[in-house]
């Protein structure tokens, strides 16, 4: 391993709103923005609104759009509205329900928290939706996501094949700046993805806390228990 070049782990900041919020975190150093678009989330907008967001990126940092359980035509809206946008499944959705939107996509999974984490076949999982491109880590919780909850890291077999830890793997769920590093040393995954942990209140991103988050990361890819 050589330290002078360590793993670069990419980064998600997901359930912006505002376009200052989107600023920050671009500046911060984000390469991917996540718009939630699902309409019961606190954090929602509309494929209207995700495009003008959208808008803001610069090249190389790259708009996700997350549904759940959506119909097939309000996907195909926010694919119109942000054409060029990587797709995030985070609600029942089945590997024929991913592969129907004919673009790349991210499958979340969404694991117990406590003891029933360890229940989890997520090697079943990953092989079930082996088209995807990424599967996000995230805990089971009330509302699909972004509820500030971390599940068992200790629970997986990182190591194993199919997961393929080294790119194939996007922690979240309760992801902020203090627990960044012992969560990417634990996991050793290609991205991670964080909402509620940089926010003020949801939907409304804390920019300070988005360039803590970012710093804590960069130190995780520069620790030597991080793999180059």
């Amino acid at each position: 391993m050589d330290f002078k070049t360590p793993h670069r782990t990419r980064i998600k900041i997901c359930g912006l709103t505002r376009e200052a919020d989107i600023d920050a975190a671009v500046q911060a150093g984000a390469d991917a923005i996540g718009f939630v678009l699902y309409p019961k989330s606190p954090r929602f907008v509309s494929p209207e609104r995700a495009a003008a967001l959208a808008a803001r990126l610069p090249a190389f940092v790259t708009p996700v759009l997350l549904f759940v359980n959506a119909s097939p035509e309000f996907i195909a809206q926010g694919i119109q509205a942000v054409p060029h946008a990587l797709l995030q499944f985070h609600g029942d959705e089945t590997p024929a329900d991913c592969v129907a939107s004919g673009r790349p996509f991210i499958r979340a999974a969404r694991i117990p928290t406590g003891d029933a984490g360890a229940a989890f076949d997520l090697l079943k999982y990953a092989q079930d939706f082996a088209a995807a491109q990424a599967i996000l880590l995230d805990a089971h919780v009330d509302g699909y996501g972004g509820g500030g909850q971390s599940f068992d890291w200790t629970a997986f077999p990182w190591s194993h094949p199919l997961l393929n830890a080294g790119y194939r793997l996007v922690l979240s769920g309760g992801l902020d700046a203090a627990n960044a590093i012992d969560g990417i040393s634990r996991v050793r995954p290609w991205a991670v993805d964080v909402s509620s942990g940089v926010e003020v209140s949801k939907g409304i991103k804390d920019h300070e806390k988005i360039h803590r988050f970012v710093a804590a990361v960069r130190a995780a890819d520069a620790s030597p228990s991080c793999p180059a």
